[in-house]
């Protein structure tokens, strides 16, 4: 069998086979699987467009195959990212990557109670504070996503910068389409959600226990 045999043969069998892997991601609803598939694709168009001489459709995917590997890479760093969070600190570093800087000015307040809430925000430095409970928040942390995920889409108290600081804000929307690329980043960012409200309360039950506590009178000198 001559070359051009092989070659033909080659482009019908890679046709054949990334028409299969095509129909396959038709059918899929997350990203990383998707993005699987279409690196498997690359990897055949390129390998049959070799022997058929087709330098379209070699250039093409030789480009596309680094994009769909990067894109993987970042989905699952970012599911690993998360896991790790809720496993250990709470930690939010994960999110930067996705994020806008805003730097803020004493005095300044980033958003008001009962507002409409469109975004999330993540302390880089300074100190803000909860108005209505007087929580003062440490950096690295995140505030404004309860905003997000109660029914009223509403804030649900008074955000101040108490120092000149910086913060990494997130949109909803953002937020929303990495879940929809990735369902099991979604499950573990309600996680960390869920803890930090409970940290909440337990400093808000701190600050109760405090203020209950009578105060005994230190005994005047004879």
């Amino acid at each position: 069998m001559d070359t051009s045999h092989l070659a033909e043969h080659a482009g019908a069998a890679g046709s054949f086979f990334a028409s299969i892997f095509v129909v396959a991601t038709l059918s899929m609803r997350t990203m990383i699987p998707l993005r699987v598939f279409a690196i498997l694709t690359n990897i055949i168009l390129i390998a049959t467009a070799v022997p058929t001489h087709n330098y379209a459709t070699l250039i093409l995917h030789a480009v596309l195959l680094p994009v769909n590997t990067y894109r993987l890479h970042q989905m699952l760093q970012l599911v690993r990212n998360v896991k790790k969070s809720v496993n250990s600190d709470l930690s939010m570093e994960w999110l930067k990557p996705f994020t806008t800087e805003r730097k803020c000015t004493a005095g300044e307040v980033l958003f008001y109670k009962d507002e409409k809430a469109d975004s999330m925000f993540y302390i880089v430095s300074g100190r803000f504070r909860l108005v209505e409970s007087g929580i003062e928040l440490p950096v690295g942390a995140l505030v404004g996503e309860f905003g997000m995920l109660s029914p009223s889409n509403t804030r649900t108290q008074t955000l101040e910068c108490v120092e000149t600081g910086m913060v990494l804000s997130v949109t909803y929307d953002q937020v929303e389409q990495l879940y929809v690329q990735n369902p099991a980043f979604g499950f573990y960012f309600l996680r960390l959600a869920s803890a930090r409200l409970f940290q909440n309360i337990s400093t808000l039950e701190q600050q109760l226990a405090q203020h209950a506590t009578p105060q005994v009178a230190e005994p005047k000198p004879a």
